[in-house]
């Protein structure tokens, strides 16, 4: 249909409390997104002309996700009227008057609808004429659901809240998935016409469909065939294990599209992580956020990388990574940290024990171990040698160091920032560099080393150190 005759209304207004959490439910993440940001992503993937979340608690931190990632969307407000009958119904109202066609229903705790699920459902709904068509599922413990009741032939009856229901009601194994498409002009009628006579005191969307279906109007419940795709997230148990199944169908996905990943159980991908052919995923490594990585790079073991651009045929090993790009061939690790900022050019490496901060490293060049560089720019094919440290921070400001091209570094230098080192010099071994060098320069701290005679034998008598010294000096 046309996306202007398509609206969707995504329900988060509930208070969710079983989370026991000072973040609302619907912000809890999985996957990289909060589980909202799913369900509105899906929704705004469908074209609808309006995209409404619906909230109430925590209201403030609902608001501020929304209208930072999908500005387009249109909040409203449920008033004090609970249920998710008044939740749609404070939705529908503030729609265009002019509005009509199909409105689709989901919860911001249901992650894992998909937009091809709730298509195929439209497509139903219209080619049906029904005035409303709604999601099931079957599950072997329908334990605080809402059940379908069916005729005897097998035609859509009613939805029976489980506190509303008989017990031979709660004896029926098919639920209510709490997805479902309306016809607009019918479903505004029939949340006119419903109230809430129940036990929990509430206006259930759930009888809508009965008023729809009491207008004469068909209303259809489609079983689907894949339960996980309406499984809902009250608790955290909930939350792990719809977590759990999520990365193993991303990770399902990218082995098919030509990834190797050899221990998928220990390996997360967030759903905004991309790869590219022939990657190879090592077991504990964990791709966050905006991460992608590039055609025959191999990552882990036990590596987290969150927002970095990583380049191809690059080998990262034990480091955590963020907010950094990796050019092709470079090599990371063991036991490196790549923080915000840092740029390790093509051929480049950060190795063992390093940690960097706003660097940007050159072509070829190498901080192999022990070693932190923060605000720097390193030229091409330079080494910095072992135990290097550059001091960017004199307790009030940070101060930026420059190292040229081919430029080698002695062991335990540190570089006193601002600082440059030109192309082609060299540092010597415990150097501390305050002054700028030239290029083709040798740097050293010129005080002489002082061997103290007979020190130990007079100042520690008696020790295994002085009795070797009194032997080699016999």
């Amino acid at each position: 249909m046309s996306e202007q005759h398509l609206a969707v209304i995504v329900l988060a207004a509930g208070e969710g409390t079983r989370m026991r959490s000072s973040t609302p439910k619907v912000l809890h993440e999985i996957a990289g997104l909060p589980m909202l940001g799913h369900a509105l992503a899906t929704a705004t993937a469908l074209g609808a002309q309006r995209v409404v979340p619906v909230i109430r608690h925590e209201k403030d931190k609902l608001e501020a996700y929304i209208n930072a990632f999908y500005p387009q969307a249109h909040i409203v407000h449920q008033d004090e009227i609970p249920g998710t009958g008044r939740a749609v119904e404070c939705a529908i109202n503030a729609f265009p008057e002019d509005f009509s066609g199909a409105v689709v229903v989901t919860s911001g705790d249901v992650p894992l609808l998909d937009v091809q699920t709730i298509e195929s459902m439209i497509d139903v709904h219209l080619s049906t004429g029904a005035g409303a068509t709604l999601l099931s599922a079957t599950f072997d413990n329908p334990t605080g659901y809402g059940r379908i009741v069916r005729d005897d032939s097998g035609s859509f009856r009613s939805i029976v809240e489980e506190r509303d229901a008989t017990e031979e009601e709660r004896e029926i194994t098919e639920v209510n998935a709490g997805v479902y498409v309306f016809d607009f002009k019918l479903l505004k009628s029939a949340l006119v016409a419903i109230g809430s006579h129940n036990a929990a005191g509430e206006k259930y969307l759930t009888d809508a469909a009965v008023e729809i279906l009491k207008s004469g109007s068909e209303v259809q419940a489609l079983e689907v065939s894949d339960n996980w795709l309406v499984a809902g997230v009250n608790n955290r148990v909930q939350l792990q294990e719809v977590s759990a199944e999520l990365n193993r169908r991303i990770c399902q996905g990218w082995m098919l599209a030509g990834v190797t990943i050899t221990h998928p159980e220990t390996t997360f991908i967030d759903i905004t992580a991309a790869l590219a052919e022939d990657v190879t995923l090592l077991p504990g490594t964990h791709l966050k956020g905006i991460t992608r990585i590039g055609s025959g790079s191999t990552i882990g073991p036990e590596v987290v990388i969150t927002d970095t651009q990583v380049g191809s045929n690059v080998s990262i090993t034990k480091s955590q990574i963020a907010g950094s790009v990796i050019d092709d061939e470079a090599t990371v690790g063991p036991f490196s940290y790549l923080r915000p900022g840092t740029h390790l050019g093509a051929g480049g490496k950060i190795g063992t024990f390093v940690e960097t901060k706003n660097a940007v490293i050159g072509v070829g060049s190498k901080v192999p171990h022990l070693s932190y560089v923060g605000d720097a720019t390193i030229g091409e094919h330079t080494n910095i040698g072992a135990g290097t440290i550059f001091a960017n921070y004199d307790g009030v400001n940070k101060h930026h160091t420059v190292i040229g091209s081919h430029v080698r570094s002695g062991s335990h230098n540190v570089f006193v920032a601002p600082v440059t080192i030109a192309d082609g010099s060299y540092t010597a071994a415990g150097t501390v560099v305050r002054k700028d060098v030239e290029s083709g320069s040798l740097a050293m701290s010129v005080a002489p080393q002082r061997n103290l005679a007979g020190w130990v034998i007079a100042n520690r008598p008696n020790t295994a150190s002085a009795d070797a010294a009194n032997k080699a000096t016999e």
